[in-house]
């Protein structure tokens, strides 16, 4: 049975594929300690100028000047969705925060937050919705036509017309909500035809974290393309023998009785090459007797042919998901990197490719986890004396829990009456049967066996129509599933920020998610909000 990485890294018991544990408080001091280094002049340029353009924040100034002169960082990054896409871009975000105040108080220096926008992917359908939850239980589900062959980076993209008929969607749902005027408002400081995704994204988050200093940046800037070129020379170069180590690391971890999260492709590069400039498509490179083939693409490429274009035009090469923390290493100095557990569980494929350039891999933290919980729901629970994590049961699981058992009353004294007398009856002529051939023994006791596993699971068949007979119960244990549990995932994956922002505040929100992060113990928390 394939166990979790994640999971099991979470306890420290997966710590050897990760080099260090965030919990080691030795370990992270040493994490800080050989991260520290000035930012690049260029580096430091690009990014203060792009945080220029955000909301005011003495914090984040103090910060930037803090990565100039040689601090370190905690970086998380995200896709760049609609409307902040799920919360748990938030807890991303707020754990960054945290766990860079919880260093710099530990070290006594300066330890910055940095949240690295994730524009250089395309798959703009993954982030071109969000979902509100709605007075009545159910959900909102806003969301801007794209298409499956979108293969453009997200740095180049604009919103189209339709998101403003996502805000006045979004407005007749949450507008005369407590604090919805002024959270709609900012959301059209941002979200605004023609504006681009990362830029509507960026204002509205740093607005948000703007008490915190926030240091956000952009990978897919014309200007850092120069220090990206080497890792995507080293990516086509040396192709081959990066991919052997990397699967080699993948036989490690399943040998282990782990799944690897991200597939490696033999002797494929871990950049993607944008053939018809900077602002095209991008494409995946697998090999080919002759050099590389694009995977969806027509062209075809050799490796001096590929480096003729990076040293010509930097900017039409993109990073792959296990490329992309190289980068982020290369350009910042990131002493420890928040993820969630699909990015916590890749990194343990990690250590060979940060071995291939030289590099030590950061202390890697999982994000803080919440489900948020409201007066009503938490009545609920009360009510039914049941967890918040119970909400992640079945919903026929969930009623029987409800109800305090399975099968009882009638339904269990059906078990007791059918099977008593059978067994009875079996017993008495048992020897008999036996007496009748050689086998036989072991026949009755599977005859018993299914015998009782077939009344049981009549009898519970019968318990779960009655418990749905029950429209008011059921009524509640759906509500609860979707306020907690919606659509069969956590509520962190599936719903956005707006609804909890306009009925509470969106900084207030944020104030209660920083304040209630233990940083160094990550662990799924229930929140209240009232």
């Amino acid at each position: 049975m394939t166990r979790s990485v994640y999971a099991e890294y979470l306890n420290g018991s997966a710590a050897a594929f990760y080099g260090a544990h965030f919990a080691d408080s030795a370990a992270r001091r040493e994490a800080v300690r050989r991260a520290r280094r000035p930012l690049s002049p260029r580096v430091a340029d690009v990014i203060e100028e792009q945080c220029s353009r955000l909301a005011a924040s003495a914090t984040r100034d103090a910060h930037l000047r803090a990565l100039r002169r040689g601090a370190a960082a905690v970086v998380t990054g995200q896709q760049v969705g609609l409307f902040l896409g799920p919360l748990f871009t938030i807890y991303k975000a707020a754990s960054a925060v945290a766990a860079a105040r919880a260093l710099s108080a530990e070290l006594g220096e300066s330890v910055a937050p940095v949240f690295w926008l994730q524009t250089e992917d395309h798959d703009l359908p993954e982030i071109a919705e969000c979902h509100v939850p709605r007075a009545a239980g159910d959900v909102l589900t806003l969301r801007i036509a794209s298409s499956r062959d979108h293969r453009v980076s997200l740095a180049h993209c604009e919103l189209p017309p339709e998101v403003d008929d996502c805000l006045s969607a979004l407005a007749s749902e949450i507008g005369s909500l407590p604090c919805g005027g002024a959270h709609l408002e900012r959301l059209r400081r941002h979200y605004k035809p023609r504006a681009r995704w990362a830029d509507a994204f960026a204002g509205l988050l740093a607005e948000l974290f703007a008490d915190d200093g926030l240091v956000l940046i952009d990978p897919r800037d014309p200007r850092l393309a120069e220090a990206a070129a080497p890792l995507h020379r080293r990516a086509i170069t040396d192709a081959a023998a990066i991919a052997d180590n990397l699967t080699e690391r993948c036989r490690e971890l399943e040998a282990a009785g782990f799944a690897s999260t991200v597939h490696v492709r033999a002797g494929a590069p871990l950049s993607f090459v944008h053939p018809l400039g900077a602002v095209g498509p991008r494409y995946r490179l697998v090999p080919t007797a002759e050099g590389y083939a694009e995977v969806g693409g027509e062209r075809s490429h050799d490796v001096a042919g590929l480096c003729a274009r990076l040293e010509a035009s930097p900017t039409d090469f993109s990073t792959s998901v296990l490329l992309r923390p190289i980068l982020q290493d290369t350009l910042l100095p990131t002493a420890v990197f928040i993820g969630g557990p699909a990015e916590v569980a890749y990194f343990a494929q990690l250590p060979p490719l940060y071995a291939a350039y030289g590099m030590t891999m950061p202390i890697v933290l999982p994000r803080a986890g919440f489900r948020l919980i409201e007066d009503a729901t938490a009545k609920l629970l009360a009510r039914l004396r049941l967890e918040p994590s119970a909400a992640s049961l079945s919903e026929d699981e969930l009623l029987a829990a409800a109800r305090g058992s399975m099968v009882g009353g009638e339904v269990g004294d059906l078990s007791q009456r059918l099977v008593a007398p059978f067994e009875q009856t079996l017993r008495e002529l048992q020897p008999a049967i036996e007496a009748a051939g050689q086998g036989l023994d072991a026949a009755v006791e599977k005859t018993r066996v299914t015998v009782a596993g077939a009344v049981a699971k009549l009898a519970g068949k019968i318990e779960n129509a009655r418990l749905h007979r029950d429209e008011g119960l059921l009524r509640e244990v759906r509500h609860l599933r979707q306020r907690l549990y919606p659509n069969g995932l956590p509520q962190e994956r599936v719903f956005s920020l707006p609804y909890f922002a306009a009925r509470y505040g969106d900084t207030a929100v944020v104030r209660r998610v920083v304040d209630a992060i233990d940083p160094f113990a990550p662990k799924m928390k229930d929140l209240s909000l009232r």
